[in-house]
């Protein structure tokens, strides 16, 4: 009977090959969604991505894809046309940390047509995962929308304040802080595709 072979993990390449920034050299995207152009309050989203052992992951890939500050995408779906493409990618640095410059999207529409809390929507790539998590950020400053967001409500209840983001008020404007855990009792809630 042939022996199992090893398991095999999800390399750190895709930092190399989809944040070449961090690098030194250009990408497709960077940190920043919208420009000084875009209407809307303009915050600074920071946190970092730490795995079961209370560990930075070094290597790790986030991306974010949002509505503009009036709940428009930039996809032909919305077909309202967006203020801006919505989207951005980092790497993780040395300490695990990634920082995206954005605007605070607004309300979206739900499946029943409800409105959804402001949120962003976020795929993680990290070393040993085998296939990238999805997640969301919510803002610590809705707490009305957020009670009333349907798919926040669909988490358990001790679990919810993984999905939301604690806003600063600094020299510089808003910040909010949002660590992903990919493990542990403070693992971040992530959700199917």
């Amino acid at each position: 009977m042939p022996e199992q072979t090893p398991s095999q993990t999800v390399g750190p390449y895709f930092a190399y090959g989809l944040v070449p920034e961090s690098y030194g050299r250009p990408g497709i995207a960077g940190g920043r969604i919208g420009d000084e152009r875009s209407p809307g309050e303009r915050i600074v989203v920071t946190g970092r991505v730490i795995d079961g052992a209370g560990n930075p992951v070094i290597d790790s890939l986030v991306e974010v894809w949002q509505a503009d500050a009036e709940g428009r995408y930039d996809h032909p779906a919305d077909g309202r046309g967006a203020d801006f493409h919505g989207f951005a990618r980092v790497g993780t640095d040395g300490s695990g940390a990634f920082r995206i410059e954005t605007i605070k999207p607004g309300q979206v529409a739900g499946a029943d047509a409800r409105p959804q809390a402001p949120h962003l929507n976020v795929t993680v790539f990290a070393r040993g995962l085998p296939d990238h998590a999805y997640t969301r950020i919510y803002f610590g400053d809705e707490a009305e929308a957020n009670a009333a967001d349907m798919v926040l409500n669909l988490v358990e209840p001790a679990r919810r304040g993984t999905l939301v983001a604690r806003r600063e008020d600094t020299a510089g404007g808003p910040v909010y802080r949002f660590d992903i855990h990919l493990q542990g009792d403070a693992e971040t809630v992530f959700f199917d595709a």
